[in-house]
């Protein structure tokens, strides 16, 4: 409980400079590891607290109610370590996992090109080359979070320059042609090391591919993946719901009822996503959960929008808490991170056409 509320204390204290500055950003990954929070659904046999993937949305959630940059860089360490457990190489998980749930290198997901691959949407940004020694990866990622200067190791979808079948590999910063860019100049959420990468012949081993086949891998990793990004949108919510609750018992009553009924929404939609995942139907009915993440993301426009109303013109007062301007930034995040709502919204169009063709 005591690293429980020194991360708390931490990120109140820090929440606006973690979403305008990159000052933090080096302290985030050892902040949330001191926490213990990257065991939360991993096995203890593996370093972390035992449980499953929904302890790791929770938990995402819990961060996001004070920083989404924070829980931004959370979801995307923590999916690569989900990567890592769901892989049938368990050498590579063996070799990486507890050294991940201690921090002591950046997980990065950079599986969100891949994600639109799956839907149709883009094709794969890097190709490998098989040789003697493995592979050689050459292309780019334009948008990765959490590629910690201090090191980290990201997973990619890589297509084959032989046969053209997709998988799904890992490589390291410090592999020779790997090159980082500078973070990218985001209007907020800047301490989450947020960058572009390049591989110029790049190789690396056999044993560092996480999966042969991505066709079959991605759907089977992506409802935690899509799981623990609702993580962001929940706690987000629930902080924006609770300040328009305070305002509404001081200033605006004849808001409650509003502020209650989507907090109840909330609660049914949060239920909804954690029985798909707990029984596995998100495996072979996507559509269901593209579903949820899109009620969230709307759930989170609505809150923001009560607060705002529950708040009035002190909102737009720079000395007034500062927390609400921040909250409204990081909600213009939420409908585009990759699959971004529209991704998602034509991924539905189309499975629909196809069933009523």
């Amino acid at each position: 409980m005591g690293a429980a509320r020194t991360l708390k204390q931490w990120l109140q204290a820090n929440a606006d400079a973690l979403d305008q500055s990159q000052d933090l950003a080096s302290d985030v990954v050892p902040r949330l590891a001191e926490a213990g929070l990257f065991g939360a659904g991993v096995p203890q046999q593996q370093g972390g607290s035992g449980g499953d993937v929904r302890d790791a949305i929770h938990a995402i959630a819990e961060v996001a109610e004070h920083s989404l940059t924070a829980a931004f860089v959370f979801w995307g360490h923590r999916t690569f370590i989900e990567y890592l457990l769901q892989s049938p190489n368990h050498a590579l998980a063996d070799r990486w996992v507890a050294a991940l749930v201690k921090g002591e290198r950046g997980g990065a997901t950079g599986l969100s090109n891949a994600m639109k691959f799956l839907s149709g949407i883009e094709s794969l940004q890097i190709t490998s080359t098989p040789n003697a020694d493995g592979f050689r990866l050459d292309g780019s990622l334009a948008w990765v979070t959490n590629l910690r200067k201090e090191g980290f190791i990201a997973a990619a979808a890589v297509s084959s320059s032989v046969d053209g079948s997709p998988a799904i590999v890992a490589f390291c910063n410090d592999i020779e042609g790997v090159q980082r860019s500078a973070d990218l100049e985001l209007m907020a959420l800047r301490s989450s090391n947020t960058a572009a990468v390049k591989l110029r012949e790049v190789q690396i081993a056999e044993d560092d591919v996480i999966h042969a086949d991505a066709r079959q891998y991605l759907p089977n990793v992506r409802p935690s993946f899509l799981g623990m990004q609702c993580g962001m949108s929940i706690g987000l919510a629930r902080a924006a719901l609770r300040s328009a609750e305070a305002l509404c018992a001081t200033t605006r009553g004849q808001l409650s009822d509003r502020v209650m009924e989507l907090q109840r929404l909330l609660d049914e939609t949060v239920a909804q996503m954690t029985a798909g995942i707990l029984d596995g139907s998100f495996k072979s009915k996507a559509a269901a959960l593209f579903r949820i993440r899109i009620q969230l993301a709307d759930i989170v426009q609505q809150a923001v929008m009560l607060e705002l109303q529950a708040s009035g013109g002190r909102a737009y007062l720079q000395d007034n808490d500062r927390s609400f301007a921040r909250r409204w930034r990081e909600s213009a995040f939420v409908p585009i991170v990759t699959p971004s709502l529209t991704q998602l919204q034509l991924e539905l169009q189309k499975q629909a056409a196809q069933h009523a063709g």
